[in-house]
This record gives structure tokens, C-alpha cells and sequence, in this order.
């Protein structure tokens, strides 16, 4: 907790007390006796001022109590600061009163009553410093593990992106691959497609974010780079509407869906994918319907290996609390649909 937010909490708790002890004052019920030659307010400015002066021991010894080991030990050291402190608390007040103030000595005589008051507010002056002092603390310990947490998160988004763009990029080149051992003319065309999406992962997905339109042209060049080794262009069907301008997205956010539809989608369908992007007013739905490969394939769950995983502790990770992901996977198509607010 900054410094000054600290001192602002002591300034709030000693107005509280000195309202508190001005109270009677306010509603106009002490006693006449009590105003005369302003013995009230006196005793409110000894009383605070040396519950100052005992608030602070207690404030700074508390925590070094709970760190020694032997616990009677340390209720006997906690007892005898109590008692020195009640001590010193009625010796300075009777000195205050008798001598700065004057009260005659038969006023001013040790009575148990007397005691008992000054150990009642040493106590009671104890329990709030014990108190400030724990949600100090406390909103310090707060204030650590949330920096933690952040700086685990961005060190398991940052695993995370590690294994997506090597795991996409060994994808694609067995992919163009595949292109060259055909000898097939489509090849130089994957390889510039395949530069493109290499300058938007090298330039781009090292930001948190990036605009909606990078991530749908980064979308598109995979999805042409992955048509020309099915060799069909009617095999994805893709929609996008609504207005992209001034949205941004997580970089390579949308990938691992689309990457996953192709993995295991049908190659026989017309079409094998359908994909629906939606953006309007922050709001974006993306939405992917693959057609599956048949039974007996041997093929793995659509939900399975490193994509789909990885996107959704990302997206916890991302959006916490501004998204909502269904998957749903039927007889003949596995189904994702995912809803971002900014």
C-alpha cells in the first residue's frame, strides 16, 4: 500500500476518536460544570494525545510478537508492554494534570478506579492499532498476490503463445510440404501466403492486442493457405459481418478453432466448414461448424490435442468475466461458438 494512503488511514482513524470523544458535545448534553473553563475539551486533548502516544508501540511491536516462536514467551512480553504502557499512560496524565493543568492533589489521587480507566483505554487503543495494523497488512498481502497472479498469467500466456505459434507453424509446413512432394503448382502461392502469416506472428501477436481486421486478413490467408492443399475453395464457407473498425482482439485467438475444424472435418463435404464472424458495438461472436470425419477413422476428438486447451485457459486468462464459449459436438458436426465483449 503507497505511503500516503497509509497516513490517510491514521488521520481517518484519529478524527474518528476525537468525534468520538466530542460527541456529548455535539448533542449538547454534558454536564455545565464540565464547560467551565474548558475542563471538557482539556481532558479531550490529554486523553487523545496520549492515546497517540500508546496507539503507536502497539502498532509497531504487534508485528513482531506473531514472529517469535514460543507463544509464552510471547504473551509474556505482550502483557508486560501492556502493563508499562498503562503504567506510563496514568503517571503521564496525572504529571499533565497536576502540574500543566493544575488540578489541586486532592483531585488527583490513585485510585483503583483510575487504574482500571487507563488499562480499560490501553486496551481498547490496542485492539484498534492490532486492527489498523491487520488490514494494512492485509491489503498489502492483497495487493502481492494480485501482482503474482498477474505476473504468473503473463508468464503462462506467454507458454502458451510458445506453443501455439511452433505447433500452428509445423502444421503448415508439412502442409506445403505435402504442396511441393505433388510437385503441384500451388506451392509458391503457399509459401507467400505462408510469409504473410509469418510476419503477423513475428510483428503482431508479441501485443496484447491487435485490430479485428489483422486477426480476420491473418484468418483468411490460412484458410487459402489450407484450400490449396484440399484443392477445393468451396470447402470453407466464410461470413463475416457487422462493423470492425476501432475492435481489437488477442492475436491468434481465432486460429486454434479454425485449425481444429480442418484437423477434423470431412473432406468429402461440401462444405466442411462453415465459419460466421460477427462483430457489432465491442461485442464479437465467432462461430465454426465443421463436418466430421466418419466413424471408425480412427481420428482423434475433435476436442482434443494442444488448440482447443490452450484457447480456453487463454480466453480465462484474456477475457475473465467478458466471454462465454460452447462447445457442442453431434452425430455429424463438432461445434464451437464464442462470445468476446471488449
Amino acid at each position: 500500500m503507497k505511503r500516503k494512503n497509509i497516513i490517510l488511514i491514521h488521520l481517518l482513524f484519529w478524527f474518528y476518536i476525537l468525534n468520538q470523544n466530542l460527541f456529548p458535545l455535539y448533542i449538547g448534553q454534558l454536564d455545565p460544570v464540565l464547560l467551565s473553563g474548558n475542563k471538557y475539551l482539556k481532558d479531550v486533548f490529554i486523553s487523545t494525545l496520549l492515546n497517540i502516544i500508546i496507539f503507536y508501540p502497539v502498532y509497531l511491536l504487534f508485528p513482531r510478537l506473531l514472529k517469535i516462536n514460543k507463544r509464552i514467551l510471547a504473551i509474556g512480553i505482550g502483557l508486560a508492554v501492556i502493563i508499562t504502557i498503562t503504567a506510563f499512560r496514568a503517571t503521564a496524565e496525572h504529571f499533565i494534570w497536576k502540574s500543566l493543568i493544575q488540578v489541586p492533589d486532592k483531585e488527583m489521587m490513585f485510585k483503583t478506579a483510575y487504574m482500571w480507566n487507563n488499562l480499560r483505554m490501553v486496551i481498547i487503543i490496542g485492539i484498534y492499532a492490532i486492527l489498523i495494523r491487520f488490514m494494512i497488512n492485509w491489503f498489502e498481502a492483497q495487493k502481492l498476490r494480485d501482482a503474482l497472479v498477474n505476473q504468473q498469467q503473463a508468464s503462462e500466456l506467454a507458454l502458451m503463445r510458445s506453443q501455439v505459434n511452433p505447433h500452428f507453424l509445423f502444421n503448415t509446413l508439412n502442409n506445403i510440404y505435402s504442396l511441393v512432394y505433388r510437385k503441384s503448382d500451388d506451392a509458391p502461392e503457399a509459401v507467400m501466403k505462408l510469409s504473410s502469416i509469418m510476419r503477423y506472428m513475428l510483428y503482431d501477436s508479441a501485443s496484447a492486442n491487435v485490430p479485428l481486421e489483422k486477426e480476420i486478413e491473418y484468418l483468411n490467408s490460412f484458410i487459402e493457405l489450407q484450400n490449396l492443399r484440399i484443392k477445393h475453395n468451396d470447402f470453407v464457407s466464410l461470413k463475416i459481418e457487422g462493423n470492425m473498425q476501432g475492435q481489437t482482439i488477442a492475436p491468434m485467438l481465432l486460429i486454434s478453432f479454425v485449425e481444429n475444424a480442418f484437423k477434423h472435418s470431412n473432406k468429402n463435404h461440401r462444405p466442411g466448414i462453415l465459419i460466421h464472424l460477427m462483430a457489432d458495438n465491442g461485442k464479437l461472436s465467432f462461430e465454426v461448424v465443421n463436418y466430421l470425419k466418419k466413424a471408425g477413422s480412427g481420428a482423434e476428438e475433435p476436442s482434443s490435442g494442444i488448440g482447443l486447451h490452450t484457447i480456453k485457459r487463454r480466453l480465462e486468462l484474456i477475457y475473465p468475466g467478458r466471454h462465454t464459449l460452447s462447445i457442442n459436438q453431434g452425430a455429424e458436426t463438432f461445434k464451437i461458438h464464442l462470445e468476446i465483449i471488449s
